[in-house]
């Protein structure tokens, strides 16, 4: 019984040196041995390793080796107008240095990301300070957040991490520049409407002149071809007259008299005071001349 508890003891001891002497690193992982404290060696490519059994003597650190995103949520930016941007923003990073990262902030991914905090808003404040309020929503962001990351690139390689990337993910204005800015936009907009007005009323008034010119010119071109039909009518009139007079001339004598005759004195109240001898009576014979008398002398 006693030999089956010793062995028993034997062989929980023998599997506990054996399964604390070894490790197992995989594709994301480095791992940093020390030992009382010191670093001995560093693993950073997969496999099965060994070290001394037992954690009180050699110790494993287990880092990670991949790409590694912090994201910076919700901070207050000003620019150099004085004006506000809430932004978020988020920096791609990787453990290049595993021994720096261990002395540095003790292997610790949370004291690293509290550096990377400090740093990332700090470089950003600085960007955005030195830009206008439109460089952040213009072709401008990308060359800021290249500045953003050439900033801290230094900083943060003093503690053993590497920055891949710092990216942009959401420029909102503040309210307040919210506020100002659609105000500033709506009298913009209604600027540009009162100018367009403006403009429409304008080329209302050309086109309007334009037309009251065409108007007069069609109306003096009327009736100058008026006037000119007129005078060729009046000219073959002329010459009929004067074809009809030297047809009959004592017959057109007659018949002008009686359209004089028609012309005053028919639906007139003019009166007329004529001697019955004169040549305007001149077809009016005795008793006719008699009877016409008395009515033109009233």
């Amino acid at each position: 019984m006693n030999k089956l508890v010793i062995i028993g003891i034997v062989v929980v001891g023998a599997l506990y040196v054996l399964l604390s002497s070894i490790f197992i690193l995989n594709e994301r992982e480095q791992a940093i041995v020390t030992r009382f404290g010191e670093i001995t060696n560093i693993h950073s490519e997969p496999g099965l390793y060994f070290k001394l059994p037992t954690a009180i003597v050699d110790n494993v650190q287990i880092i990670e080796d991949r790409l590694i995103r912090y994201d910076l949520e919700d901070i207050t930016l000003q620019v150099s107008g004085g004006k506000f941007y809430n932004v978020d923003a988020f920096l791609t990073y990787r453990i290049k240095d595993a021994r720096l990262f261990r002395e540095s902030v003790l292997g610790d991914l949370r004291l690293a990301e509290q550096r990377i905090n400090t740093r990332l808003e700090s470089a950003l404040r600085g960007v955005y300070g030195k830009r206008d309020f439109n460089d952040a929503l213009s072709a401008l962001r990308a060359e800021m957040m290249r500045e953003a990351r050439d900033i801290i690139v230094s900083d943060l390689a003093e503690i053993g991490v590497e920055v891949i990337d710092v990216r942009v993910l959401r420029t909102d204005l503040t309210q307040q520049v919210s506020a100002q800015t659609y105000d500033r936009m709506k009298a913009e907009r209604l600027a540009e409407a009162a100018r367009l007005r403006a403009r429409g009323q304008e080329q209302a008034q050309t086109l309007r002149a334009i037309a009251d010119r065409q108007a007069v010119e069609t109306v003096a071109l009327a009736q100058r071809d008026s006037e000119i039909l007129r005078g060729e009518g009046e000219a073959v009139r002329n010459a009929v007259f004067a074809e009809a007079f030297n047809k009959d001339i004592e017959f057109f004598e007659f018949y002008r008299t009686m359209q004089s005759y028609r012309a005053s004195l028919v639906n007139t109240d003019t009166t007329m005071l004529l001697s019955p001898n004169t040549e305007f009576f001149q077809y009016f014979g005795g008793s006719t001349m008699k009877e016409t008398k008395p009515a033109l002398g009233q």
